[in-house]
């Protein structure tokens, strides 16, 4: 650690402190600038040390050239920092099938609720079945006791 990083680091008290540096930023390309390099990099003879010279004086990695000429094959060549971009018909794709799914979790909730429902039904049924046998024997003690009295 030099003289200037300790100097940087040290709080008040004269201690010094660990402060994290922020992350660095990835560099994004305009398609302008892929393509006026990638221009440049072809127009240089192959195997030649201008290609690297070109290469250091952007900072940038052969893999750089590679990924681009790909993406110009492609016509995929935009600003971009490695994924390919969305187009509309992707992110319709997308939210439909988010719906889809969402109808699909709604409607086995509804089958669940359903069945649930039913078997309520099924057991309000047999009570009604058994109070009305039972009111019907009921009747009929009450008719035969009214007869005995007579």
């Amino acid at each position: 650690m030099t003289l200037a990083d300790q100097a940087a680091m040290t709080g008040q008290d004269g201690r010094v402190t660990q402060q994290q540096p922020d992350r660095p930023k990835r560099r994004t390309f305009t398609k302008a600038y892929k393509a006026r390099i990638l221009a440049a990099y072809n127009a240089l003879p192959e195997g030649s040390p201008e290609r690297g010279a070109l290469l250091r004086s952007e900072r940038l990695y052969h893999s750089h050239i590679e990924h681009w000429r790909k993406q110009a094959e492609n016509g995929t060549l935009g600003a971009s920092a490695g994924k390919p971009k969305r187009n509309a018909e992707d992110e319709e794709t997308t939210a439909l099938r988010a719906e889809i799914k969402k109808l699909k979790a709604d409607a086995a909730k509804l089958e669940s609720r359903n069945e649930k429902l039913a078997g309520e039904l099924n057991k309000t049924k047999s009570a009604l079945d058994i109070t009305g046998k039972a009111f019907a024997l009921l009747q009929d003690i009450s008719s035969s006791a009214d007869s005995d009295e007579n």
